[in-house]
């Protein structure tokens, strides 16, 4: 006999212990995303709308509709409601004074002489994290508009990168925003207005794109900088080394690598990106060459 798990809404769908599993299995294969058993009530209570919306009578009729759904739509949706899109603006702020200090002044003067300089904000949810980078870096580099500089965010999520598109947010998210960024970030507004615009200058530096990240990659490096904070938590070790190593394969011969404050390299990968701050990474020498074009996550 399927047991149903707890807790479940009174005349609610029925959810079995083989029905996560079935969901667990999904959300691994198709987002790299690691569900513990404790999960249980989260995943129910995240799709469980779902599964009303088509009309099913239990979660193992959900799971076939959406495992048949030719269009994809359907797949989608079970991913976007699975994942966490937590983010505001300069997260960390130990992270935007290295990449200010450390790393910045060789960029510009590379910049200014013509280069290319390239960030990458992977998993960059609504957009807070690609906006800070671009507000740090026209802080010190107010003419970086007229030159190739520019920043990537990528998002599994369609629907926050829709958000992080229009670069509207509600005022109150802009509270730990620091002060000498306010006006240079965002469009002026009224006191009373209860929405924030990001300015147009910094909204030209950035491209937002949609992204799996243990799929294949087409992305264009080297990176000077990768921000992929607080995403690899929800991922199991195995699945953290290919991306762990992924970045790595795009990363710049100075670049850095800047994680989330709970996790962690692994040891091969720590042989080979040395810490510079806290969660902040660099190459060790010897440098390794740089690759463009398609870039594929190492496969599981």
């Amino acid at each position: 006999m399927t047991a149903v798990l707890q807790p479940f809404l009174p005349d609610g769908p029925a959810f079995s212990a083989e029905d996560f599993d079935a969901i667990a299995r999904f959300i691994a294969e198709e987002a790299g995303l690691c569900l513990a058993e404790s999960g249980q009530a989260l995943v129910y209570s995240r799709l469980v709308r779902h599964v009303r919306r088509l009309g099913c009578s239990d979660f193992a009729q959900y799971i076939n509709a959406v495992l048949a759904d030719d269009s994809g739509k359907e797949r989608e949706a079970l991913i976007h409601a699975l994942t966490t899109n937590t983010t505001r603006f300069f997260r960390e702020p130990a992270h935007y004074d290295i990449f200010a200090q450390d790393l910045l002044p060789d960029l510009i003067e590379r910049a200014r002489n013509g280069g290319r300089v390239r960030f990458w904000s992977a998993g960059c949810s609504t957009g807070e994290e690609a906006y800070s980078l671009a507000a740090v870096i026209l802080s010190k580099f107010p003419q970086a508009g007229q030159y190739d500089v520019r920043i990537l965010g990528t998002d599994i999520n369609h629907l926050v990168l829709e958000r992080a598109k229009e670069g509207i947010y509600p005022a109150e998210q802009t509270a730990g925003v620091p002060a000498p960024y306010l006006d240079l970030m965002f469009e002026p507004t009224v006191a009373t207005a209860q929405t924030r615009s990001i300015r147009g200058e910094l909204k030209a530096m950035v491209s937002f794109r949609y992204l799996n990240l243990v799929a294949p990659w087409p992305v264009q490096g080297p990176f000077d900088a990768i921000f992929c904070r607080n995403v690899a938590i929800y991922m199991d070790q195995p699945t953290q080394y290919l991306l762990w190593s992924g970045f790595e394969a795009v990363l710049a011969p100075k670049g850095m690598l800047f994680i989330g404050h709970s996790e962690r390299l692994g040891a091969d990968i720590g042989q080979r990106l040395r810490p510079c701050g806290p969660t902040a990474f660099h190459r060790a020498p010897p440098q390794a060459p740089s690759h463009q074009g398609e870039t594929h996550v190492p496969q599981r």
